[in-house]
């Protein structure tokens, strides 16, 4: 086994490939996070946390092979958090770029959440057997604040979808207490 310097830590684990294991993955990484001193309210928790739930159900959904387990691994060296999570199913592979959704949809958006909150991300094939490695890599920050260089992105259409539904909600008439009163306040 190789030894690791001082400034590194590691936690490695199998789960089920399951809706289950997916949550006891997102849990224990954020356990871990909180172990190694950032804890479960920085935004390095929270982002990583995010992340690894994005990672681990995607997984399952598309990386399950019934009998097989997924396995994550969460580093931290130089300043550099890495998790990775390897499923044994290789001809699905995630899109080389941003996929598109529909706006409707209520899923396929993992990824976009992935990408836009990692500093880097990636697909790598599983050298020792079947599948592959999906990675995702968030750089510590001087005060450990992994979010103060980034830059809000720009409205996609669900962002906008979402604040016309806000607007349309708090509009007069809009309300149940208003719909007694004919849509005209008292």
């Amino acid at each position: 086994m190789p030894q690791h310097p001082a400034s590194e830590r590691e936690f490695t684990m199998r789960f089920t490939s399951t809706p289950r294991g997916a949550r006891l993955a997102r849990r224990l990484v954020s356990h871990r996070l909180n172990d190694w001193g950032h804890t479960y309210t920085t935004p390095v928790n929270e982002t990583l946390t995010l992340i690894a739930a994005e990672l681990t159900a995607n997984a399952v959904r598309h990386g399950h092979v019934p009998g097989r387990d997924f396995h994550v691994q969460l580093t931290l060296a130089e300043g550099t958090f890495r998790i990775e999570v390897t499923d044994t199913r290789a001809e699905k592979q995630p899109p080389a770029s941003h996929p598109a959704t529909d706006s409707l949809s209520e899923s396929g958006r993992g990824l976009l959440l992935v990408a836009s909150l990692a500093d880097d991300w990636g697909v790598s094939p599983r050298t020792a057997a079947p599948g592959k490695t999906v990675w995702a890599e968030l750089h510590e920050q001087a005060k450990g604040h992994p979010l103060t260089h980034r830059v809000a992105p720009e409205p996609t259409h669900v962002d906008l979808l979402l604040a016309t539904v806000s607007l349309l909600r708090d509009a007069p008439g809009s309300r149940p207490e208003d719909a007694s009163h004919g849509g005209r306040r008292q």
